[in-house]
């Protein structure tokens, strides 16, 4: 079992290190390749999301993303500190995207990038409460290649 953990920094170009990351853990886990570009999108989505809630509301605060592999499959979770319902898409969303670097893609505010990645990810799970929110996506794994050993990374 393989465990990375992220701890970045509320900043745009983050989200893309959290897709880079993310995927290279998926693809060393075994994850298939028509699954690597739901990730990508998913964890995409989901970094931008908690990235727009921590400027506003958690700027000191690291945005925490892990991935593991396991029995339960390929586990990815990413936590933020901002409140649970996010504002509405010309708010937050729109400030995220200006001068970063997210592959072009029009925004989407937080609430709607939450209803995309859980309509996107056959399992996920959405827990907001007082502290935040963590979203937790999985996806399965071949039982073969999962690989022993722990990475833990902190981008500033």
């Amino acid at each position: 079992m393989a465990l990375v953990e992220l701890l970045l920094s509320p900043l745009p170009g983050h989200v893309r290190t959290a897709r880079l990351v993310t995927v290279t853990a998926a693809r060393r886990a075994g994850l298939e390749d028509h699954l690597v570009d739901e990730l990508r999108f998913a964890v995409g989505e989901a970094a931008s999301r908690a990235v727009g809630l921590h400027q506003r509301h958690a700027p000191d605060d690291a945005v925490r993303i892990t991935v593991e592999d396991g029995p339960a499959g390929l586990v990815v979770t990413v936590v933020d500190r901002g409140p649970a319902a996010g504002p509405g898409p010309d708010d937050v969303a729109a400030e995220i995207y200006e001068g970063g670097d997210l592959d072009d893609e029009p925004p989407l505010a937080p609430d709607v990038a939450l209803s995309l990645i859980t309509g996107l990810v056959d399992m996920s799970t959405v827990d907001a409460g007082p502290n935040g929110t963590t979203v937790t996506l999985t996806w399965p794994l071949p039982a073969a290649e999962q690989g022993p050993g722990s990475t833990a990374v902190a981008a500033r």
